[in-house]
């Protein structure tokens, strides 16, 4: 292992633009469950599964047991970001890093200090009435009784988080991919890599070094120019920024 700690080491001093990728492994140790390692939302037991759940088919047939799960099991307002969190916001800080493109809803890499985060699957942090636009904030959601509706126009309020069957967000795309093609080194950290289009997005990276840090195997981790099996808390305090 710290042979791998040192090569990352001479990787991120050498890396002009790195981007990270990440997934909901970064912020278990925040609090927040992941969705497929053995106490994940997936491996737990629910009148419906969470993937139909969060579908957007569910959310309109079914609202009221949407936000009965979605209230208790994906908003985690009292969140705090980590150290992976504010390693990357570090590195953006120093200059090295053009940003964070994320799987996470959550919003602590913006809470961490990162200024330039790709939300691929949107963020619980905004709400959006579905008749007159009107914005709502988490906790205004957390709070609402039964189905969050607005109060302005009575319209349903949705969380701007792409749900099953929704499309991701063209701008936050674009985004992602421009990113990736100007980075010349890739650190992915805490997805599975198994949930499209999103993972598909880092076939996009052409750049010197990709680097996959992750407790589990992953279907790119042949490819990886440095591959990490680990914790991040055994891994990332060890690098000197």
């Amino acid at each position: 292992m710290e042979d791998k700690i040192q090569a990352l080491q001479k990787i991120i001093d050498e890396s002009k633009h790195i981007v990270f990728f990440t997934g909901a492994g970064v912020s278990t140790d925040s609090g927040i469950p992941d969705f497929r390692s053995q106490d994940g939302l997936y491996n737990q037991k629910y009148k419906y599964p969470p993937e139909t759940i969060i579908s957007h088919s569910f959310f309109l047939a079914n609202t009221e047991e949407f936000y009965r799960f979605y209230k208790e099991k994906m908003l985690f307002l009292d969140a705090e970001p980590n150290y992976t969190h504010k390693f990357m916001a570090k590195l953006e800080e120093q200059g090295k890093s053009l940003g964070v493109i994320t799987q996470n809803i959550d919003g602590l890499h913006q809470k961490a200090g990162s200024k330039k985060v790709y939300e691929l699957h949107g963020s619980v942090l905004r709400n959006y009435c579905q008749r007159c636009g009107k914005f709502f904030d988490a906790k205004f959601i957390k709070e609402s009784k039964g189905i969050p509706v607005c109060d302005v126009c009575g319209g349903l309020v949705k969380p701007d988080v792409v749900l099953y069957e929704e499309g991701l967000n063209s701008a936050v795309i674009n985004g992602a991919v421009a990113a990736l093609q100007s980075a010349d080194t890739l650190i992915v950290l805490g997805t599975s890599l198994v949930v499209y289009p999103a993972a598909g997005l880092i076939r996009y990276f052409y750049g010197k070094n990709l680097i996959l840090i992750n407790k589990s195997v992953t279907p790119y981790d042949e490819n990886a120019d440095l591959l990490i099996q680990d914790t991040f808390a055994n891994v990332l305090p060890k690098i000197k920024l």
